[in-house]
């Protein structure tokens, strides 16, 4: 039995992740933490946790936590989790971040990006993107995982694939993506109230979301990338649109993504002509995806969903715990 913590609990991802943790028959849940609600029970905040679990949040304090922590989550604004994951790993803990400080591996970016000094060189050069179909055997042996953001995991699962194959031209893959409400955390804004985004939806960060640096690293060709809020509790769709660098029949595209994908337990291509929808994924760590092609404009047209919390947060985090601690991947994901 290995002993996890999760700091900063309160959070919609970290409520998600300790949903997965409570059924999960190789960790122990040792300490859950929150600055502003110290003494009060974990159950408080997340109600469906309790009788399940019903720790008392405390204090973040590395040294305590770490006498009976292997590893801790890091559930944590950006900005803020760099300090800490440096004061867990100095004691021997490893760390998943949920937040963006170790995705970016080009400092320079992160400052444009998120407006803030990045962490120091040496911890982003030990982290390893949190992606297992990509980075798994690096995930294995690292002590620091840099958990991929909601937006950037489905939109890199559905190009993945063809951006491999080279079948994709220079510059023209377009990303149209539309999430749930929960993707913008836990927090009272004006734009996330049930009255405001009821009967609406909208474009947002039209000219430059925070995921597409990170989209753009990995899938090493630029994107266009245009997040839109949907009036749903949770999930991401993603519609990839690429111009073809050759002729291709749309069998071959299928073929490519079902041969891409067919050892992977959590991504499913669907059958040719049917393309997922958001209620498959919703409560789950699956991504599954659709492959069309539109001959007369040589476009291949792909769809993409997951579970902003599952896949795209918690539930990665979750997959990535169980690489670093050597179970198997799918244990208490399914």
């Amino acid at each position: 039995m290995k002993n996890v913590s999760v700091i900063g609990a309160t959070g919609y991802s970290g409520g998600e992740l300790l949903r997965y943790l409570a059924r999960h028959l190789g960790v122990r849940v040792s300490h859950v933490t929150s600055e502003k609600s110290v003494g009060q029970k974990i159950s408080s905040f997340h109600t469906d946790l309790l009788g399940k679990m019903d720790l008392v949040l405390v204090k973040n304090d590395p040294d305590k936590i770490s006498k009976d922590s292997g590893l801790v989550f890091l559930c944590l604004p950006h900005a803020e989790s760099a300090a800490w994951a440096k004061q867990y790993l100095d004691r021997g803990v490893k760390v998943i971040d949920l937040s963006a400080d170790f995705r970016l591996k080009d400092p320079q970016s992160y400052e444009k990006w998120y407006k803030t000094e990045p962490p120091p060189s040496n911890l982003l050069a030990q982290a390893v993107y949190g992606l297992p179909e990509i980075y798994r055997h690096k995930i294995k042996r690292a002590k620091l995982v840099a958990n991929p953001g909601c937006y950037s995991t489905v939109s890199i699962l559905t190009a993945l694939p063809l951006i491999k194959k080279g079948w994709a031209k220079k510059g023209a893959v377009v990303i149209d993506a539309k999430s749930g409400v929960s993707g913008a955390g836990r927090k009272i804004e004006s734009r996330y109230l049930f009255c405001e985004t009821h009967e609406n939806f909208l474009a947002y960060s039209v000219t430059g979301h925070r995921h597409l640096p990170e989209i753009e690293q990995e899938l090493k060709t630029q994107v266009t990338f245009v997040p839109h809020l949907l009036p749903v509790n949770r999930g991401i769709l993603a519609t990839v649109y690429a111009k073809l660098s050759k002729k291709i029949s749309a069998k071959e595209l299928h073929e490519v993504y079902a041969e891409f994908y067919k050892e992977e337990t959590f991504v499913k291509v669907l059958d040719e002509g049917r393309f997922p929808e958001l209620k498959s994924v919703q409560h789950t760590n699956f991504c599954h995806i659709g492959v069309g092609l539109d001959p007369q404009r040589e476009t291949a047209i792909l769809v993409g969903v997951i579970d902003n919390l599952g896949k795209g947060a918690a539930g990665q985090a979750v997959e990535n715990m169980n690489l670093v601690f050597g179970f198997k991947e799918e244990m208490g994901l399914k």
